[in-house]
């Protein structure tokens, strides 16, 4: 059986997760910029025949393609199966390539985690790089440094080649438009839903309300879409597609550019930080004095804050934006600057999504206040603050849940809450945080030494610990913040957090005890050998 015959009934296109797709071009054998396709070891030229568009080439990886011969502006699938094979510019091994197809699905997607290549994965082993050079930010808005601070040393070819595979889940070929998808039933809807979710994820999903709830292994389930996942079944779990007749091909694209426009590169501030901090939110909005009087309108503000309140994180806090006079520290008045652009970032996304085009203006900038107001509450320098008002509510005993401003309130402590709650797990989740954490700390401070900077408090390795920080963490911020949560919800989840609080600051203190007694030892030795 040829090749054709063989990948022809595989290439039907999945759908274009993010944009509708482009009229095909006139075929071109030049493309701007070097286009070369890794594939093992091999570094052949791949001609394509559809130039790159440049609002792709302007985006951080928030689209992914399917194998369909439209990528290479083919319109039949035959012809790019004979492209495959008749190319001469285009080595494709001979033996168990057609395997390797049958088994991957053929879904391409495309990341730029720097400012000078574009990366084109397709069936995880074939990689098509660009070297025209682009800018790696949309909306006018620049994330990363804008010197060369924090790049990153580039990825080696053996690293490259042992890289996991990482796509988008795409939809599954028997749907042709969005407005199918309007008003299906929750049965029906998981259909839409890749293969991959399935099996032990979707067994986790049904646990999404338990408190150990290990994120981490969801991610690895979900092949690293955790909060595209895991945020797409909260909001079928609590009504809100069918309640806002939510467009589902609008919410995956809004969910998928969310995820995207997080750092993979960031240890602490990336995607899997925001599903855990929106599966913390979704165990607050169940507690049962929430769920008493939140709306539906509440659960989706609240969601949403979560799951977007560290959008485009560069790995840095504030100060270190300001002190570098960074334009974001400029455009912001060094006044909540991270926290600003997560709200403005989540914006752009809703509104290039449409994924609220069908509400009226009223309802569109009500939730944009709403959104900024929550995650402009997740600024810790505001900490004591909102403390104050809490104890003051909770000492008078005049919070009124019926009243819409309480609640609102009461939403930006449950998300503070949640976006500190690492330290309230279980130990192993708890540590694995504290160590994710504490690396993007001493990266900051590894960069501000090498600048000759001012090295910023808990960024400097070779005077902090991550016992250090995190008993100083547990001691000023989390535990004051969540004993008056306690005060407020008097539940079983307030106190089983307080519990693994109480825990794991004990074993920090531990580890902190058990190093200082190390360090003392080798400094005694080796005065004994002087």
């Amino acid at each position: 059986m040829s090749n054709a015959s063989a990948l022809s009934p595989l290439l039907t296109p999945f759908f274009l997760l993010c944009f509708p797709q482009r009229p095909c071009v006139p075929r071109s054998r030049s493309v701007p910029g070097s286009m070369a396709v890794c594939y093992q070891y091999q570094l052949p030229v791949l001609p394509l025949d559809r130039p790159v568009p440049k609002h792709v080439l302007s985006r951080r990886g928030a689209i992914s393609f399917s194998s369909s011969s439209s990528l290479f502006g083919c319109a039949n699938p035959r012809l790019l199966s004979q492209t495959f094979t008749n190319s001469s510019n285009l080595w494709i091994p001979s033996s168990g390539w057609e395997e390797r197809f049958l088994e991957r699905r053929g879904a391409i997607s495309y990341e730029s985690s720097d400012q000078t290549a574009l990366y084109i994965r397709m069936l995880g082993d074939v990689r098509v790089r660009s070297r025209a050079g682009f800018q790696p930010e949309r909306r006018d808005s620049h994330p990363y440094i804008d010197f060369r601070l924090l790049h990153l040393p580039p990825e080696t070819g053996e690293l490259a080649s042992v890289r996991k595979i990482r796509r988008l889940l795409s939809f599954q070929r028997y749907f042709r438009s969005a407005h199918l998808f309007r008003d299906v039933s929750s049965l029906n809807s998981l259909c839409i839903l890749d293969d991959d979710y399935g099996g032990q994820a979707l067994c986790m999903l049904e646990k999404n309300g338990n408190w150990n709830f290990d994120i981490f292994l969801f991610d690895r389930l979900t092949n690293g879409n955790s909060l595209v996942t895991l945020a797409f079944h909260l909001f079928k779990y609590h009504g809100l597609i069918e309640h806002f007749k939510l467009d589902l091909v609008k919410l995956r694209r809004f969910l998928v550019m969310v995820q995207e426009d997080y750092h993979r590169n960031n240890p602490y501030h990336n995607a899997v930080h925001a599903a855990d901090v929106t599966q913390a939110m979704h165990c607050y909005l169940k507690e049962a004095k929430f769920a008493a009087s939140v709306s539906p309108w509440d659960i989706l503000v609240g969601l949403l804050a979560a799951a977007t309140h560290d959008m485009d994180h560069p790995g840095v806090n504030q100060p270190f934006l300001i002190k570098t006079s960074h334009h974001l520290a400029n455009l912001y008045k060094n006044t909540s600057v991270l926290e600003n652009h997560h709200w403005r970032s989540a914006v752009c996304v809703l509104h290039e999504s449409k994924l609220f085009s069908h509400f009226s203006v009223e309802e569109s900038y009500q939730m944009e206040r709403q959104l900024g107001s929550l995650i402009l509450a997740t600024d810790i320098s505001r900490q004591n603050e909102f403390l104050s008002q809490l104890r003051t509510h909770l000492d008078m005993s005049d919070l009124y849940l019926n009243d819409a401003s309480h609640r609102h309130f009461m939403l930006q402590i449950a998300l503070k809450c949640a976006d500190i709650s690492n330290p309230c797990r279980t130990w192993e989740l708890s540590k694995q945080w504290s160590e994710k954490v504490s690396q993007e700390f001493f990266h900051q401070g590894d960069i501000e030494r090498r600048y000759k900077l001012d090295i910023s408090k808990l960024c400097d390795r070779h005077t902090e610990t991550v016992a250090n920080i995190q008993i100083g963490f547990i001691t000023y911020v989390v535990k004051p913040l969540f004993v008056e949560w306690s005060r407020f919800t008097n539940s079983t989840l307030s106190q089983t957090m307080l519990g693994h609080l109480s825990l794991n600051n004990a074993s920090w203190k531990g580890l902190l005890q058990e190093q200082t007694q190390s360090r003392e030892d080798t400094n005694s030795v080796c005065r004994e050998k002087d």
